[in-house]
């Protein structure tokens, strides 16, 4: 490629449609909309069955997050799989293990410790499943192409959270926890299903692996945590995941007070719901206009303004505002979370071609258990200092990491364009937003 031709390919803005019309990346986009959905079902519909029959509060809220906090842990002893199998027979058997979890608590009365080791070793394995879809994802789309992408990813998996969390009352309501339980491992099946008649079979060339690579279980857990070992120790791919972990996990953290908030505050009845929807609405709206009215260069000079934008909102609850202005102020706090946008193509770069996988399982799953642990430390600020003042101060956490990127993010200029689309042979500490020496 001659000099002449990087700046163009730096700057093109791709659209939706674009996106869509590529036929590999329509097919995981539509079954992960749909497993989602299935997802946000079977939490919550698992929750209301362990507090049901429990009665305590404290195993319904393990029963809700013990699908997220083993994520990283399966991350780092098994990650290496997303490179070196074949993804067609990760993603159907991701799928399919999920189905068959949401059919064993739908159908098996297991004590409730058996419940929750079931859906603990799912957790464990999806980094896996994950990992293999994002790769796939990455080496389908090119440029700006893959950033959309993830916004279309970002906006569908709002939308499906919602979604499935309204579908989960309603089904729950109409037909009682254990069927609820089967309606979605009936979603999981229909998309394993999807996955393997219409993705085709990729040679071990075609998706980075090499034949035999998998190897044992021994094997497969010390690759992983090699890989993972060399993606943290480069300071640019740490740099960068740290970036989409710490202002998600501290606004999750706040997110999970608003109930208490509004209880505090006797808000009436339904418009902690009505709060609690303004953070993704919020997200939705910001990925949209983010994605698609900014060309690549403006979305990651605007990395640290929209981090400010998604901590700085909630400083104002130190004011105990009210219904009125608390929405607003989430909706803020959500449009703020298009930050990541400008981060994807950096990120991407920074990647070795053979470690992708691995590197976006790790990257989710990192996200993942933070947010799962942000609710829990500042539920234990706000038994100190209250439930505005904690959210304010989960804000303030928020701006300052944004501090931190600006310290090693260029966001004065535009960056240049990408060595590569898809990955490179480049070792973790070269992409195109490499910070300057100290």
């Amino acid at each position: 490629m001659t000099p002449t031709a990087e700046p163009p390919q730096g700057n093109h803005r791709a659209t939706y449609r674009e996106v869509l019309a590529e036929p590999r990346f329509r097919l995981l986009f539509s079954t992960r909309a749909v497993a989602i959905t299935a997802d946000a079902l079977r939490i919550t519909t698992f929750s209301v069955l362990v507090f049901s029959a429990t009665g305590s509060a404290l195993l319904s809220a393990l029963a809700f997050g013990i699908g997220f906090i083993p994520q990283l842990f399966g991350s780092l002893l098994l990650g290496s799989l997303a490179d070196r199998l074949p993804p067609r027979a990760l993603i159907t058997g991701g799928y399919a293990l999920t189905c068959v979890a949401a059919l064993l608590l739908a159908l098996v009365r297991m004590p409730i410790a058996a419940s929750l080791g079931v859906v603990a070793l799912v957790a464990l394995a999806t980094p896996v499943f994950h990992g293999a879809s994002s790769r796939l994802v990455a080496q389908s789309l090119e440029g700006d192409a893959y950033v959309l992408g993830r916004s279309l990813n970002n906006i569908a998996a709002s939308g499906a959270q919602l979604f499935g969390l309204a579908l989960g009352g309603a089904v729950v309501a109409a037909l009682g926890p254990r069927r609820a339980l089967a309606v979605s491992a009936v979603l999981h099946l229909g998309c394993a299903l999807a996955i393997r008649i219409r993705l085709p079979r990729l040679q071990p060339g075609e998706f980075g692996g090499t034949p035999g690579s998998a190897g044992g279980d021994g094997g497969a857990v010390r690759a992983s945590l090699h890989g993972a070992g060399l993606l943290l120790r480069g300071r640019t791919v740490r740099r960068l995941m740290l970036a989409q972990w710490l202002p998600v996990a501290l606004v999750a953290g706040a997110e999970g007070l608003i109930v208490a908030y509004a209880g505090e505050h006797r808000f009436a009845p339904g418009w902690y719901a009505v709060l609690m929807g303004c953070l993704p609405v919020g997200m939705l709206v910001g990925d949209l206009l983010v994605g698609r009215l900014l060309r690549p260069p403006a979305r990651e000079r605007l990395v640290v303004p929209l981090v400010v934008l998604a901590g700085l909102p909630l400083v104002g609850f130190a004011a105990e505002p009210g219904v009125g202005v608390s929405c607003c102020l989430l909706l803020l706090c959500g449009f703020g979370y298009a930050y990541g946008l400008g981060l994807q193509r950096p990120f991407l770069d920074a990647l070795p071609q053979d470690g992708q996988g691995q590197a976006f399982g790790l990257l989710g799953s990192g996200s993942m258990t933070l947010q799962g642990v942000g609710p829990v430390c500042l539920g234990a600020v706000a038994a100190g200092i209250g439930t505005g003042g904690a959210i304010a101060l989960a804000g303030g956490a928020v701006a300052l990491t944004a501090g931190w990127i600006l310290t090693w993010h260029p966001s004065a200029s535009p960056l240049p364009a990408p060595n590569h689309s898809t990955g490179s042979e480049n070792s973790t500490e070269q992409h195109a937003c490499s910070p300057p020496a100290q």
